[in-house]
């Protein structure tokens, strides 16, 4: 185990994520002992905050350090920070305000520290937040030039010159494409859809086999449409923009659910301006050509057909239980069937694989040229059976790598795509990025606004996450129950959650 030895235990949450940057998979303590209080032993495996100074001991002792200068104390900027945690911390809830100068350069220190002591360069530096390309895309809105955003973002928050061109890039593509609608005025909708024919090995989303509930999904449409009708009434003054059905897996229900739930959207919700409806099909086994139709005739203009891996090997061991030529056959019914823009995702950092393989992988799908294509760094959450099993896998080399994610930019430029949003998560293979890449003019708006966290999202279904921007830019979220049963028998207190967030807004 390693500790982390404070003396500011405020600092508790900016450092723990770095730690976890650098040591993932590691389990830690904090202890608040000051460091001359403690023997050569107990210094072992343990980074020390102090007030000016970080100090890491590795295992055999050996020191590694750096001074640091808190801004606030020494005349500087005194702008202060609230140190909550964004959706992917697993740090406890802070609520003391601190001056945002101090947490970088304190930081900025651990990153120096850690770095020296491990070899490990962090492409992201300092950054351990979902939405890095939140601060470019403030800049741009400040008036600043590009390379004065890259050269901030290096000096400052110590990004890699790559990283820092590619998010000043994204961040100027988006919000190219938030000009061009009325995002401060609109609204988006997300619907879950929780079944799935089987759960991934690295899953820890709001999913549940589709075997175990088969009997109940007739139930959860009903109460998903009780749920329309409340929140349709809410936003009726409002102009939806954009419409994701996700899950889980959406086309585990079948061509009739499928029609049922279509029309309920469009019955409840006033599609006269929306610009995307995506239906994330997915898993190709549970996708055929009746459920394409009533995809089609339900109007989503958007789809996915996601094999994770084209190495049929990966596929049987994390559990997806298609084959490599179904993905091939289901995306070639899918053009044929009509649709002009189809994603299709990919995981960097499986079990097992290689750079040779993610090489074959990325070929296999630029033979296809889907329209979009997402590729994820694999992030291990505790829910996922990956993490509880962890053991059993712990052999399997599980990292991303600089090389197999130019690998994938250089597949999407090659199939005239521009990588358009990028997010992060915690415990990310090689703590590299999620990144999205489109061909011009099929970039998915959905996926700009819930990063960009410019306009509210009402999710319906169980476990849908409602996020509510006002005007002041506060943002405030209400969840609903995970447990597809829960959902069901509680869906009036759902909708109560809603009226009563969304009442301060309207």
């Amino acid at each position: 185990m390693l500790i982390i030895g404070l003396d500011w235990e405020e600092s508790e949450y900016m450092v723990r994520g770095l730690v976890m940057s650098f040591f993932p998979h590691q389990e830690f303590g904090v202890d608040l002992t000051p460091a001359d209080e403690l023997s050569a032993e107990q210094k072992r495996e343990r980074l020390q905050v102090e007030h000016n100074r970080v100090t890491y001991y590795n295992a055999e002792g050996k020191e590694y350090s750096a001074d640091y200068v808190r801004p606030s104390e020494a005349g500087g900027k005194a702008e202060s920070a609230d140190l909550e945690p964004d959706e992917a911390s697993e740090a406890p809830q802070m609520t003391k305000k601190i001056p945002i100068e101090d947490c970088r350069a304190l930081e900025r220190a651990v990153f120096e520290v850690l770095g020296r002591a491990t070899h490990i360069s962090l492409p992201w530096g300092i950054l351990t937040g979902v939405r890095p390309t939140k601060l470019p895309m403030a800049m741009l809105r400040d008036g600043m030039e590009d390379a004065a955003i890259r050269e901030r973002l290096e000096t400052e928050f110590r990004i890699s010159p790559e990283k820092a061109a590619t998010a000043t890039d994204i961040a100027r593509r988006e919000l190219k494409l938030l000009n061009e609608i009325d995002y401060k005025n609109g609204y988006s909708l997300y619907i879950g859809i929780p079944f799935c024919p089987t759960i991934c090995l690295y899953c820890s989303f709001s999913a549940y086999p589709l075997a175990a509930w088969k009997t109940r999904v007739d139930d959860y449409l009903d109460a998903l449409e009780r749920e329309m009708i409340a929140a349709g009434e809410m936003f009726k003054d409002r102009i939806l923009q954009a419409v994701y059905i996700g899950g889980g897996t959406p086309t585990s229900l079948t061509p009739e659910q499928l029609t049922r739930l279509c029309a309920m959207v469009h019955k409840y919700f006033d599609f006269s301006h929306v610009r995307e409806f995506t239906i994330e099909a997915g898993r190709p086994d549970s996708i055929d050509r009746d459920k394409l139709y009533a995809i089609r005739e339900g109007g989503a203009d958007r789809i996915s057909v996601n094999p994770q891996s084209m190495q049929q090997r990966t596929l049987d061991l994390i559990g997806r239980r298609h084959q490599v030529e179904q993905v091939v056959d289901t995306f070639h019914l899918a053009r044929e069937m009509g649709f002009d823009n189809i994603n299709m995702d990919i995981i960097l950092g499986l079990p097992g694989e290689t750079e040779a393989d993610v090489a074959d992988t990325l070929q296999k799908i630029a033979a296809l040229k889907p329209d979009n294509l997402t590729v994820h760094s694999l992030a291990i959450k505790r829910a996922a059976r990956l993490n509880i099993f962890w053991e059993q896998f712990a052999h399997m080399e599980m990292k991303n790598s600089d090389a197999t994610m130019r690998l994938a930019y250089q597949t999407a430029a090659q199939m005239g795509m521009n990588p358009y949003y990028l997010y992060r998560q915690k415990n990310m293979a090689g703590n590299f990025e999620n990144v999205g890449f489109a061909t011009p003019g099929k970039e998915g708006l959905y996926n700009i606004l819930i990063m960009e966290e410019v306009q509210s999202i009402v999710a319906l279904g169980a476990g849908a996450s409602t996020k509510a921007v006002f005007a002041n830019g506060h943002i405030e979220r209400c969840e609903n129950v995970k447990e597809v049963g829960g959902y069901i028998d509680r869906i009036d207190e759902m909708i109560g959650r809603k009226r009563k967030l969304f009442l301060q807004e309207m």
